[in-house]
């Protein structure tokens, strides 16, 4: 097979044309129908967790009255503690057995627990921990993503790998966009909704996400099963074995000794995921109630507007997917690294309050008569503002809708630069070595960063507010900035540093 061009470069997001001399070659083109499977296993992970997290915290308030904020931030862990269990264990399985086992596996945990959550308000107590323990299972399947991973850099040589993991994650941002966008569209069905008497299920605007995830994984369980095919090949882009076919005595004689990882440049780069990883985590856990305490908004205004709002962020991070291929193959992986830790630090500074104005407070709704004798004969009256058990609402200057836009927007160009270029070094500082259990670890500390995030985020503001939330992010971004400054020279690829190709 000719290597004289790179198949995938000046090529539209998500086509990978072959070269002229490969139409025929019927390998080349299973190698991208199978890689696009895994595009879509990607966006399919992406839109079971972002299908239902603008409408998690009203779901929790009217399923359960006890649910506050800081359980909203357990609930959200749950689904990254899931995905950190998960991860090196799918990459392990996936590193000695066919790829489809562990991701149909996977998806079949999946779907169920999406099932399940829609049940979750139909025991009459405890159904804040029927909605915990089902998000658990959805993360639990949604350790897949390392497999995927870990497919897609042994699928493609060192030239395809910029632009298939950056396809990867339009895929990844596609989803991204579509969870929230299908979350408001179903809004209409409100919080009633209707009931499927003969299997007892409740379909309103909280449930039917889910099972609309649920359906998206009986269309990716058959993908997988009628179209996925094993394929490895070098950082040339010459077919190699699959090494979950070979035994570890071939793996031993294949690997040089003399030709090592870096261990420091692997550790450094699972930090700076952890970091990017912590920092989304804690934006997207707090967006709905901050909203809701600063814009006083209702739960349906907060779901519909947020869903808008972070559908925009969505199709800002597919333009920039696009920008980063051509600014990677310019000036290289680690300069746009250090640019979207910028730009997100930037984000978050501007989100911190200032100003004489304050927040509306929902006690001094309930000091007007009026509306007390509204609450008790209409039960659907919903306080807005910021509560006054939050003391810190009393005293903090308001965050302004502009503020918020303005850090929405910026977020949502740092994050996805971050994101791709995280995971593109990271394979190319593994090499050709098997990278099931390395892309398990790398998940499961921004799994990890996902469960810390968005604990840290619901205590923090809860008792400090946003002001000191936004604070720490801010010294973090800078410590991930002067961590990527000492290692920068040490975050390139295996085949550069032992001398086989040019960087």
């Amino acid at each position: 097979m000719s290597q004289s061009a790179d198949p995938d470069e000046n090529t539209p997001l998500l086509r990978d044309e072959p070269r002229s001399d490969d139409v025929l070659d019927d390998d080349y083109r299973s190698r991208w129908r199978s890689i696009r499977v895994m595009y879509f296993t990607m966006f399919l992970s992406s839109v079971g967790f972002t299908i239902v997290i603008t409408s998690l915290w009203p779901y929790l308030q009217k399923s359960d009255n006890t649910a506050d904020a800081t359980f909203l931030g357990w609930v959200v862990a749950a689904y990254s503690l899931g995905q950190m269990a998960a991860s090196p264990l799918f990459g392990l399985w996936s590193n000695h057995r066919r790829r489809r086992e562990p991701l149909v596996c996977s998806i079949v945990i999946n779907l169920s627990a999406n099932i399940y959550y829609a049940y979750a308000s139909l025991p009459s107590t405890g159904d804040k921990y029927h909605i915990l323990i089902s998000r658990a299972f959805v993360g639990f399947g949604a350790g897949n993503v390392a497999v995927v991973r870990s497919y897609v850099a042994g699928a493609t040589s060192l030239k395809e790998r910029t632009n298939a993991m950056a396809n990867m994650s339009a895929c990844q941002a596609l989803g991204f966009i579509l969870g929230p966008a299908l979350q408001a569209c179903l809004s209409f069905l409100g919080e009633l909704g209707y009931t499927v008497e003969f299997i007892d299920l409740k379909l309103n605007m909280y449930t039917a996400p889910a099972l609309l995830a649920a359906v998206f994984g009986v269309i990716n369980i058959l993908l997988v099963l009628l179209v996925l095919r094993e394929h490895r090949v070098d950082d040339n882009g010459r077919r190699i074995r699959a090494i979950n076919y070979l035994s570890e005595d071939e793996v031993d004689v294949m690997d040089d000794p003399d030709e090592t990882i870096d261990h420091l440049a692997v550790f450094t780069s699972n930090v700076l995921f952890f970091i990017v990883m912590f920092i989304f985590a804690v934006f997207e856990t707090i967006a709905t109630p901050l909203s809701m305490d600063m814009f006083a908004w209702t739960r349906r205004q907060a779901v519909l507007y947020n869903g808008i709002i972070i559908c925009g962020i969505g199709f800002e991070s597919i333009l920039v997917f696009l920008a980063v291929k051509v600014a990677a193959q310019r000036v290289g992986d680690r300069p746009v690294l250090l640019a979207g830790l910028a730009i997100i630090f930037c984000g978050f500074f501007i989100l911190l309050p200032w100003g004489s104005h304050y927040p509306k407070i929902q006690w001094a709704d309930l000091k007007n008569n009026s509306l007390v004798s509204q609450l008790s004969s209409n039960s659907s009256f919903e306080p807005t503002g910021c509560p006054y058990e939050q003391t810190w609402c009393q005293y903090t200057p308001a965050i302004h809708l502009a503020q918020y836009i303005t850090s929405d927007f910026l977020i949502g160009v740092g994050y996805p630069a971050c994101n791709v270029m995280s995971y593109t070094l990271y394979s190319k500082i593994l090499g050709p070595k098997p990278q099931g259990v390395y892309m398990g670890w790398l998940t499961a500390s921004g799994s990890g960063a996902r469960t810390l995030g968005p604990v840290f985020v619901s205590h923090v503001y809860a008792l400090l507010g946003p002001r000191w939330a936004f604070s720490v992010i801010c010294g973090l971004v800078v410590a991930a900035i002067f961590l990527l400054s000492c290692v920068y020279h040490r975050l390139i690829a295996f085949s550069v540093r032992h001398g086989r190709t040019i960087e």
